[in-house]
């Protein structure tokens, strides 16, 4: 299995939300290219951010760390934070390592974009 070391992180705004699609695999060394990209959303002033993972994306333990890192920063900014795009078997694993307790998944974008412009922000 190839490994890709760099992500490429795209920053698109729909209204209140900014959605941060994160291309290639989640791991340790994602850990600049997702803090640059989370740091330029929040210095846009971004209330809301959904974070688009591609299905076929390989996140390990190091990958889960650094989402969680993220996570715990939106929440002391008081950011609404999603995620949507994630494989079943990561959103079971995003449950049990207690992701879902800072963001919501969600099934697709567009019901992201709709639930999330309803949410105090």
């Amino acid at each position: 299995m190839e490994m890709h070391h760099s992500n490429e992180i795209k920053l698109e705004t729909h209204g209140a939300v900014t959605i941060m699609d994160i291309q290639g695999d989640i791991t340790a060394f994602s850990e600049p290219f997702l803090n640059e990209a989370y740091q330029e959303a929040n210095d846009q002033g971004a209330t809301k951010i959904l974070l688009k993972i591609d299905k076929d994306t390989y996140i390990n333990s190091g990958g889960i760390a650094v989402l969680i890192q993220i996570l715990a920063q939106t929440k002391k900014n008081n950011q609404v934070i999603g995620i949507t795009g994630i494989s079943d078997h990561f959103k079971k694993i995003f449950h049990m390592v207690g992701i879902t307790k800072f963001a919501t998944i969600h099934n697709s974008i567009e019901a992201a974009l709709e639930n999330m412009v309803g949410e105090p922000g």
